[in-house]
């Protein structure tokens, strides 16, 4: 068996491998290629979707700083600032709160006395950084166009108030601002002490164009005071309890001094945002694209009420910007299988011709080997079946000849000692029967010619039945019986002698593998609408893992002849047989404390009254 299939794997299979091997390279290699078209259209699509919904916020600051000058009017900045929170609001919804900050170091709207929880929210989380009485880190200024060197704008001979002991010395290298300040800190307020908590945060610069990987940013401390100072506007981006806050900042020209707020309200921005996120009607089917928030959760998609099993792993996305920090434009994909239509249609033949030919070689070769070890493996048993039976015939029958032969020649006179050997000659015959019967028996069904005559019974009876023949039997091989039985019938329909057949099979096997002097236990009982009989013993048990494969036929847990235990190998095989075709099954469980358990269980017959 051996140097056949190693003639077939070197001169079919190994070549058929490598030629299908090739093949597959080639076809990976176009994969990739496609792969890669793919990821480059949906890259260009994530990133307009981040520079229009970026366009869209920088419009929202163009909007906010009109609105400025249009709530203040001709009225100094810092008379305007009382009326300036519920005049925004009433005008611009887009504002969730409203505030003017002195850059001097106090704010002026909205008062602490707000009736609304938010504006008293606002100035408990915000006033700190607003008043410059904590710094944050950064990365770049607000959205000054060209070149600024913030080492001179902040340094100690500008015009600023005097930080006090909060202030820190600010260094930073030159740098290039590309866009609009974001803040992101990471915690504020007061410790126990009633003292402030150091504050700190990111104020990142622009996103960098698409083709850019190097980060020009470099990092400073400053306090709010410093991140406005030689701007005019700006965004300041917050996450404050796991929330983000959006703030953008206006200063008019009139007084630089006084700095006019809006907390945005994140739902209205939202919903603004919806209409920007729309997918070109010639990639849909293929890609869908989401607006996703800093949580990773969509708050936008086109086309409209298109799901996605995880939003959180987009094929492409790109980040929206310094004023929605974590915030995506992504894009999925939708369907792979239409981009890869052009491609597989110019592979298609010569991979199913590949397919087909490895399917084959390897399936036929697979079968090869599968029976191929069948066969031996029945040849194996069919070898150790005609060993064990031969051994199983020979027993009973030396004994039944010597005794009778003991007997015959009158050597033996002692009344006793005759019917002990007669009862010995009278147990070999009917193992001997057993042993033949379920020979014949098996060959009957594996044909189909085995049938059964179902009559109504008593099941219970048929145990105590068979129960009292094979008992002096086991007391002689110093086995002790157990019978456990209800009261009452346990009726079944079944053929007398077939079940009778299968109970004395599992008392036999019960009689080998207990141990010596222990206990065979036998019980009926119903359960529901089954009958279930179990006979257990004290042995050892059946080895792990073999508890169904004891039930096929020839099939042994140990080697009869060198383990001293008798039988075929067919006894549990045909008791399984007989029990399913009545519509039942038997099944093995460990017994508790050791030993075996075989559990028969059988439909229960209907009475009707």
């Amino acid at each position: 068996m051996k140097r056949p299939a190693l003639l077939f794997i070197a001169a079919v299979l190994v070549p058929a491998l490598v030629l299908g091997g090739l093949v597959l390279r080639s076809l990976q290699d176009q994969r990739f290629v496609l792969e890669r078209q793919q990821s480059l259209l949906a890259q260009g699509v994530a990133d307009k979707l981040a520079v229009e919904v970026a366009a869209d916020i920088a419009e929202v600051q163009r909007e906010f700083a009109a609105q400025v000058e249009t709530t203040i009017g001709n009225a100094p900045p810092k008379t305007a600032a009382a009326s300036f929170d519920p005049k925004l609001r009433e005008a611009w919804p887009l504002a969730e709160v409203g505030f003017v900050v002195d850059l001097s170091g106090q704010v002026l709207a909205p008062l602490l006395t707000d009736a609304r929880p938010v504006a008293r929210e606002f100035r408990i989380q915000n006033d700190l950084f607003l008043c410059n009485r904590v710094s944050v880190e950064v990365y770049a200024n607000s959205p000054t166009k060209g070149q600024v060197n913030l080492s001179q704008v902040f340094s100690d001979g500008g015009n600023q108030a005097p930080l006090g002991n909060y202030s820190q010395k600010f260094n930073a290298r030159n740098v290039e601002p590309q866009g609009q300040g974001v803040l992101l800190p990471q915690y504020d307020g007061l410790n126990k002490a009633g003292e402030p908590v150091r504050q700190r945060a990111e104020l990142k610069q622009s996103t960098p164009p698409i083709d850019s990987n190097v980060s020009k940013l470099q990092t400073s401390e400053a306090e709010f005071r410093q991140l406005v100072s030689g701007a005019q506007e700006g965004v300041v981006a917050r996450f404050l309890q796991n929330k983000l806050r959006v703030l953008l900042w206006y200063r008019t020209s009139r007084d630089p001094q006084i700095v006019f707020g809006a907390q945005l309200d994140l739902r209205k921005l939202t919903e603004r945002l919806r209409s920007t996120v729309e997918l070109d009607p010639a990639l849909q089917g293929d890609f869908a694209i989401a607006l996703l928030n800093d949580s990773a959760q969509p708050i936008a998609v086109s086309p409209a009420g298109v799901t996605v099993p995880n939003w959180r792993r987009p094929f492409a996305a790109a980040e929206v910007g310094e004023a929605l920090p974590h915030w995506e434009a992504a894009v999925y994909l939708m369907a792979g299988d239409r981009l890869n239509a052009t491609a597989a249609t110019l592979r298609w033949s010569l991979l199913l011709l590949v397919v087909v030919m490895l399917a084959a070689i390897a399936g036929g070769g697979a079968l090869l080997v599968v029976d191929g070890r069948r066969q031996l493996r029945l040849a194996q048993q069919k070898t150790d079946f005609v060993s064990n039976v031969s051994h199983e015939l020979k027993t009973p029958l030396t004994s039944i000849r010597m005794f009778s032969d003991l007997l015959v020649e009158g050597r033996v006179t002692d009344e006793s000692k005759v019917r002990g050997y007669l009862g010995i000659i009278s147990a070999e015959a009917a193992r001997l029967t057993r042993l033949v019967n379920n020979v014949l028996d098996f060959a009957r069904m594996e044909r189909g010619d085995r049938k059964f005559d179902a009559q109504p019974l008593d099941l219970a009876a048929l145990v105590a039945e068979t129960a009292t023949t094979i008992r002096p039997h086991l007391e002689a091989a110093g086995l002790r019986l157990e019978l456990s039985l209800p009261e009452t019938p346990l009726s079944v329909s079944g053929d007398r002698d077939g079940l009778s057949q299968v109970l004395l099979n599992l008392i036999s096997n019960a009689e080998k593998y207990a141990a010596s002097g222990a206990v065979v236990e036998l019980d009926a009982s119903r359960i529901g609408t089954q009958v279930v009989v179990s006979v257990s013993d004290h042995g050892q048990g059946v080895p792990s893992g073999l508890g169904e494969r004891i039930f096929e036929k020839f099939f042994r847990a140990d080697d009869a002849l060198t383990s001293g235990v008798p039988g075929t190998g067919l006894g549990l095989t045909l008791a399984r047989q007989i029990a399913r075709a009545h519509g039942g099954d038997i099944v093995y469980s460990p017994r508790e404390g050791g030993g075996s358990r075989f559990i028969l269980t059988l439909p229960a017959l209907l009475t009707t009254r």
